[in-house]
């Protein structure tokens, strides 16, 4: 949050000079004292978030590679006539902890072409595909494993 902060003050201040950079970090250091103090954060959450960022990007990266190839396996299905489409509501478990975490995984199903998280309750997901086939393998998929590395403890 200690960057987010500081990032956010040098992009409204919308120039760097060393004055701006002074205050910046000032004023971030206010703010991330105030979140310690009153919003129940600490210096070991921040430094637990930048672990994990890189798993984070990791995952946006999988994420945009799976609407990809999600758009490619589904466009010629939808433009053609004659390929009769077989729909199905397919439900699941995961082992995902976290609500942030399984709130991703059902918005990564959603933001995949041909897959619509239907409901999310506690671990269990209903999803419809537009297919039969994209079913397959969305237990255990890499969205779940990808999640379950950016949950881990460390």
């Amino acid at each position: 949050m200690y960057l987010l902060f500081f990032l956010a003050w040098i992009i409204f201040n919308g120039n760097i000079t060393l004055e701006i950079i002074i205050f910046g970090v000032a004023v971030a250091t206010a703010m991330f004292v105030f979140m310690c103090k009153y919003m129940d954060y600490s210096l070991k959450k921040e430094i637990n978030v930048y672990k994990k960022s890189g798993y984070f990007f990791a995952y946006v990266i999988l994420l945009f590679c799976e609407i990809v190839k999600a758009n490619i396996a589904i466009i010629p299905r939808i433009l053609t006539v004659e390929e009769e489409m077989d729909p199905v509501l397919v439900k699941f478990r995961t082992s995902l902890k976290s609500d942030f975490t399984r709130m991703l995984l059902a918005n990564s199903i959603t933001l995949t072409p041909g897959t619509i998280t239907v409901s999310l309750d506690e671990d269990e997901y209903t999803i419809h595909c537009l297919d039969s086939s994209l079913a397959e393998g969305l237990e255990n998929s890499d969205f779940e494993k990808a999640l379950l590395k950016l949950e881990m403890e460390e």
